[in-house]
């Protein structure tokens, strides 16, 4: 069983219908009592939801507040490879993109890690291309060890493994997983993924299954906002998250919204999402779901990170480089994709003090999750 059996089930055209024959009235209905109900989080996602935007704004910014204080997260993405099997059209690392390859030895790893704990943080997300041959379960079965003897909690964003591999990560020491299924549109998929396993819809979609049956204390789910339309691709993700809230309610859950930016080979967004529309999309979210983490990188502008703090952020990042060896080396021309707040952390955090919030390099240790 996984959530490929029930995403078979969603009459994803009627729901798209939906999404735009949203009235006014189906809003304020949401609006009155959004959690945990797919139908409020349709109606909060629709152009119909736009008129009430600062609404959702206030209420999703005293939730937040409500259930986290004014506390805000800080991690640091690290790069251990550029390296990739895959072919997609929207990312830098894509395989036919001709640009240097590199892979950390640990040596390499041990010096961007050291200027990362420099820095003060002790979350850290590890970013590889996927390359199973190379940057496989062997590899990561050699850094993490080491990554976990210089931080407190450790993410990872690769490619897709089987249950048996997940858990021997988790035995050393791995705390979360993102998985982003990129689209949850089957035909969007086919077209920007062409060639390498990532060509597997099916394969991809049931992955967050594997994640949470192996044990993994907490998994990201996101989509890239550009590649179909945002909407449905957002209320998707919002089934996705429910099926495994209530699946594995063990599991603790966070989202990511990206947006598609610039990249070696890039491609041009099929539909423009603005501003606005991000603010929407994360107050809906925090409306339907008032535990869940939400991250924002830095693919987003200062101004608008700092905007977008109050209404339902938890978890940013700061001071991040896209390349392997990138805080070493920041000019090296290897960069997933390009970033818009370069922004060094003492001014991020000066910022979120500015506005009220507290930032939290560290706030768990392995020994206070409940067995």
């Amino acid at each position: 069983m996984s959530f490929v059996a029930e995403f078979a089930n969603i009459p994803r055209d009627k729901l798209l219908l939906d999404l735009y024959s949203c009235t006014a009235q189906d809003v304020e209905r949401a609006l009155v009592s959004p959690a945990g109900d797919l139908r409020s989080l349709l109606a909060l996602l629709s152009p119909a939801a736009e008129l009430y935007i600062e609404t959702m704004a206030q209420q999703s910014a005293a939730l937040t507040r409500q259930r986290f204080g004014a506390n805000l997260g800080l991690y640091l993405p690290l790069y251990l490879s550029n390296l990739c099997a895959n072919e997609c059209d929207y990312c830098g690392f894509s395989m036919s993109n001709k640009l240097k390859r590199k892979t950390l030895n640990e040596r390499e790893l041990m010096a961007e890690m050291a200027i990362i704990k420099d820095r003060g943080f002790d979350s850290i997300l590890l970013v590889s291309g996927e390359h199973e041959t190379k940057v496989g379960i062997d590899y990561f079965k050699q850094m993490l060890p080491l990554v976990k003897q210089q931080f407190s909690h450790v993410a990872m964003e690769v490619q897709p493994m089987s249950e048996d591999h997940y858990r021997q990560l988790v035995a050393l020491g791995l705390d979360a997983v993102m998985m982003y299924q990129e689209t949850y549109q089957p035909d969007t998929y086919a077209n920007h993924h062409t060639r390498g396993k990532k060509q597997d819809f099916v394969y991809r979609l049931a992955t967050p299954d594997r994640i949470a049956a192996a044990g993994v204390d907490k998994m990201g789910l996101g989509v890239l906002l550009g590649l179909d339309d945002w909407r449905l691709d957002a209320l998707m993700m919002g089934y996705h998250l429910d099926y495994l809230e209530r699946r594995y309610w063990r599991t603790r859950f966070s989202i990511s919204l990206p947006r598609l930016r610039p990249c070696t080979g890039g491609i041009t967004p099929k539909v423009m999402l603005s501003d606005l529309g991000l603010v929407q999309m994360i107050c809906a979210f925090r409306l339907f779901n008032q535990q869940l983490d939400i991250s924002m990188s830095t693919r987003e502008s200062p101004e608008l990170r700092d905007n977008l703090l109050p209404l339902g952020i938890t978890q940013i990042s700061a001071g991040s480089s896209t390349q392997p060896g990138g805080y070493q080396s920041p000019d090296s021309q290897l960069d997933q994709f390009e970033i818009s707040d370069d922004r060094s952390v003492e001014d991020v955090i000066k910022q979120m003090q500015l506005q009220g919030f507290n930032p939290v390099f560290k706030d768990w240790e392995a020994n206070w999750i409940a067995g």
